[in-house]
């Protein structure tokens, strides 16, 4: 499985990231984590299984949101708080959630 997070590629996303991988190793999932800068979405929903959005481009929600449900791709802007406490289980679980 794979979760991509989409942002304006700023530190929080990627320590996030990192916080996110350690839980799932922690957990014994196998999901591959990564950030990519939001103008990669297109080449992003050919290899995504679920896409997350930075709350800081949550502007672009219905552009995105169109993209991604007509690739048949889940996505979900990442709660706020857990975002801005680099909470990396409680993202995780917003992810794994998505993809039931």
């Amino acid at each position: 499985m794979k979760i991509t997070l989409l942002c304006a590629l700023g530190m929080s996303t990627s320590l996030l990231v990192e916080k996110m991988k350690k839980v799932a190793k922690n957990r014994d999932i196998n999901v591959e984590i990564e950030a990519h800068p939001v103008d990669d979405i297109d080449k992003q929903l050919k290899t995504a299984d679920v896409i997350l959005l930075g709350p800081q481009i949550r502007y672009k929600k219905n552009e995105l949101f169109k993209k991604a449900d007509a690739a048949n791709i889940p996505i979900e802007i990442i709660d706020m708080r857990a975002y801005g406490t680099t909470d990396g289980e409680k993202v995780l679980d917003q992810a794994l959630e998505l993809m039931k």
